[in-house]
């Protein structure tokens, strides 16, 4: 059975003002567990303001979001904030790594946030995950010793760091040669279809998003393919 992971149920974001500005509208949206999606659209079209509404970062000036088939419509923000935490993981174009920090503190410091697991344990996880993204020579690193597209592997990392079923990334190959941006898009589409984990990323290039299993193209807001 198809299991859905997040849900955009009519949702519009408007920014108040003399003139609101509208920054999506009317979306609905099923992403499933294990789908691996790119949202595409010109400049302006919405693509990100649509990705923070689905990390929950932003909340719906009407319509109602769900993730894991519960409506966050209501939740005060500590309660949003604990559940992004915990079940959603995200990367972003500037990979915002704390640069006095090295590689393994950088992916801990999410760990330590939701305090589920011991220091030894927090370590041992940091560890596997730069392990699996062969960063295993660069733990002891800092950010600034590394090429961008091992800083965005670090992100990555950080990302999984509590084992979220979500995975949001916004633009993520932006600042990437096109060899090590392909190798980013085959990390995430690793993540959907061997680990079940859902995915969506938002990209201008649209050669790396016909890689995806779908895409979602807005226009002014709206999707329209």
């Amino acid at each position: 059975m198809t299991e859905t992971a997040i849900q955009a149920r009519n949702v519009t974001r408007e920014l108040p003002g003399p003139v609101p500005v509208t920054l999506v509208r009317d979306i609905d949206l099923t992403v499933n567990r294990g789908e691996f999606v790119a949202v595409t659209g010109p400049s302006g079209s919405g693509k990100s303001s649509l990705l923070y509404l689905l990390g929950l970062l932003d909340v719906p000036t009407c319509g109602s979001v769900w993730l894991q088939g519960r409506d966050t419509a209501g939740l005060s923000p500590d309660a949003m904030a604990e559940l992004r935490l915990a079940s959603i993981g995200f990367v972003f174009q500037f990979h915002f790594l704390l640069p006095e920090f090295t590689c393994q503190a950088n992916v801990e410091i999410p760990i330590r946030r939701l305090g589920a697991l011991s220091d030894s344990q927090a370590r041992k996880r940091a560890a596997e995950l730069l392990d699996s993204l062969e960063l295993a020579d660069h733990r002891r690193k800092y950010p600034d010793q590394l090429s961008g597209g091992q800083r965005q592997r670090v992100a990555i990392a950080r990302a999984l760091a509590n084992d979220p079923p979500l995975v949001l990334a916004d633009e993520p190959t932006g600042n990437l040669d096109t060899r090590t941006a392909h190798l980013v898009f085959e990390l995430f589409r690793d993540l959907a279809h061997r680990q079940n984990r859902t995915v969506v990323v938002v990209t201008h290039d649209a050669e790396l998003a016909r890689t995806a299993d779908r895409r979602i193209h807005l226009v002014d807001g709206r999707i329209v393919d």
